[in-house]
């Protein structure tokens, strides 16, 4: 059993600032032809430099979804976002938005128990426990657990995003998910920098995740703090 509570390893900042307008972009919020603001602009209000900025527009850019044009500006271009290391994360700011980071409370390679649901082809799996973020903003607590026929989970190598981890270290992409939304107790573990405390009934989702197999290959479980943020499904 291994356990850390340092930092997950970040992904480079352009990539945290482009998978937030894909985010955006996915949930609705930057319409198909939307200019946006002058880049100066964007870079003062997300606290980044020019340069960063121009690389995450870039990275919009090489994926077909955004057009720049010389003299005019930067507008919104809708096309595929599934491939985004945040198109299935539901949870956002109650203002709307907020870029998801997690700290990593605990990793663990163990015997799944008995009242988890089955998935999965083996009777271990690796059980990630983490705090997680929107901005600076303290949301949730989870505990991931990932079936160790799919791949070992190494701690140094994870980053905030577990399906870019998977993608980029395991060779598998997570291509849809099963959510179960509604309210439970927070797990005893929770550290004190969750502000509910152990037991406090509060906003809880259960979902079960596939590859391209005909198993889940995880199950993930979240206690996430209802005055600080909401569950957002957007239907187009």
């Amino acid at each position: 059993m291994s356990s850390t509570s340092q930092t997950a390893t970040a992904l480079p900042k352009y990539v945290q600032i482009s998978e937030l307008l894909i985010r955006d972009i996915a949930a609705g919020r930057l319409l198909d032809g939307e200019r946006l603001p002058p880049e100066r602009e964007m870079a003062k209000e997300l606290e980044i430099s020019v340069g960063t900025l121009r690389k995450s527009l870039k990275e919009l850019t090489n994926k077909g979804l955004l057009e720049r044009v010389q003299g005019s500006g930067n507008y919104i271009r809708h096309g595929n976002v599934e491939a985004s290391v945040y198109a299935m994360f539901r949870l956002e700011l109650l203002a709307g938005g907020g870029l998801p980071r997690a700290d990593i409370l605990d990793l663990a390679a163990l015997e799944k128990p008995a009242e988890l649901p089955q998935f999965g082809t083996s009777s271990r799996g690796a059980r990630i426990r983490r705090l997680r973020y929107l901005n600076n903003t303290i949301i949730a607590v989870e505990e991931i657990w990932l079936d160790s026929d799919a791949g070992e989970v190494r701690p140094e190598a994870i980053s905030d995003s577990l399906y870019h981890y998977y993608m980029k270290q395991l060779g598998f992409w997570i291509s849809r998910a099963e959510d179960r939304v509604g309210i439970g107790a927070v797990p005893d573990w929770s550290p004190e920098t969750f502000v509910l405390r152990p037991g406090t009934v509060t906003g809880y989702i259960e979902r079960m995740s596939w590859s391209d197999k005909a198993d889940p290959v995880e199950f993930s479980r979240t206690w996430f703090n209802t005055e600080k943020a909401l569950y957002v499904q957007r239907l187009k």
